[in-house]
């Protein structure tokens, strides 16, 4: 199972920490806030991140603004701003992970599953503190949606 977590803000709750235990990796999605964050990741995991708007300190100019990684054999697509995504470059990925609208999302759209974990940083509004978790089941990615009890 891969835990999926994006918008920190530099927070590392100690429920998304709970929540991210036994993952076999961690993907990021941007708007780290701060690297002791991904440090606090990877003691549960190997951590995949790249750069979201608010990473703008000399720490996370060598994260990436997009990758592509496989994993458990899936082929991810990760972008912060998913309108940063052009239209025609979604076609062959299994998952598209983003963040950066702290609005947690679960939507397949053809063969590719969209994934927003949502903010697990400061509450932003009246919106959910939530992670995810995601895996590969009878050839098809899945994923849940975590609700951090802040």
């Amino acid at each position: 199972m891969i835990g999926v977590i994006s918008d920190t803000h530099g927070l590392l709750r100690p429920e998304a920490l709970d929540a991210l235990r036994g993952v076999s990796c961690i993907l990021h999605a941007g708007d780290v806030g701060d690297a002791d964050v991904l440090a606090g990741l990877g003691e549960l995991a190997p951590v995949t991140a790249i750069r979201g708007n608010v990473d703008t300190r000399p720490w996370s100019r060598s994260l990436p603004e997009q990758l592509t990684v496989m994993l458990e054999g899936l082929r991810i697509r990760m972008v912060h701003d998913l309108t940063d995504l052009t239209e025609d470059a979604r076609a062959g990925w299994d998952v598209v992970v983003s963040g950066h609208s702290h609005r947690p999302l679960i939507e397949r759209r053809a063969d590719t599953l969209f994934l927003n974990p949502g903010s697990a940083g400061r509450r932003r509004f009246r919106l959910p503190v939530t992670l995810a978790h995601l895996w590969r089941e009878d050839g098809m990615a899945q994923a849940r949606l975590i609700d951090l009890p802040v």
